[in-house]
């Protein structure tokens, strides 16, 4: 109980870092340089619309009902799916061949438009394909992956609150792919990327500990 509660409060510790570094290392609205920053760097940050520095898509579903569309081995990535390495549905190469899903691959950015999980974001586990709920982004060179990833989650309330009023309603890739995105140089993004890899693969490290011990428990 003792190692349960200890790692529940370095989980926690840890959740807290990543939320508030997420507000104080992205410029605030109206800003153009950031509360917190590594050292040497010091130019401003300039916006960019998130249209011209990414290729998206989204995909669809296949005809429900239909078994030989199901049950192949193509794993099927849903909106709950975003941040998961396993999927509950697969595809059959015929099911993605006759709908418009569309494949991704592991290190994409995933982005949840539709539902609960709205303005939900991660990156792809596992090569698939999705449904017309997430859009597929994929980072031009020169711009960072997990940047833009965190620069999605940290804009995650604001997003839902300009355009989901009460929670109700989609988010759709136009609405996204239209907002403005503030960059610093790539060798400055790729720092911050790079920080929260970090941070995220120690929550997820000390998840897995907590886990273990709960079923050992």
């Amino acid at each position: 109980d003792n190692l349960i509660t200890l790692h529940q409060r370095k989980l926690d510790w840890l959740k807290n870092i990543k939320r508030s570094m997420l507000d104080k290392m992205f410029p605030k609205d109206g800003e153009v340089v950031p509360e917190i920053r590594f050292k040497g760097f010091t130019d401003a940050w300039e916006q960019r619309k998130l249209e011209e520095i990414v290729d998206s898509y989204s995909g669809g579903t296949p005809t429900a009902g239909k078994s030989e569309y199901y049950g192949g081995t193509i794993p099927f990535i849903r909106s709950a799916e975003v941040n998961s390495d396993t999927t509950e549905l697969f595809l059959t190469e015929e099911g993605l061949k006759t709908s418009s899903a569309k494949m991704v691959n592991k290190g994409d950015i995933l982005y949840a438009l539709y539902g609960a999980t709205s303005g939900e974001v991660g990156l792809a586990r596992l090569d698939g394909a999705i449904n017309q709920a997430i859009l597929d982004i994929k980072p031009h060179e020169d711009y960072d992956t997990p940047f833009i990833m965190n620069w999605l989650r940290k804009s995650k309330e604001s997003i839902i609150g300009t355009y989901l009023q009460g929670g109700q309603g989609n988010l759709s890739g136009t609405i996204v792919t239209s907002l403005m995105v503030d960059c610093p140089d790539y060798d400055e993004q790729k720092r911050i990327g790079e920080f929260f890899t970090n941070i995220d693969n120690l929550i997820t490290l000390h998840q897995r500990k907590l886990d273990k011990l709960k079923n050992i428990k």
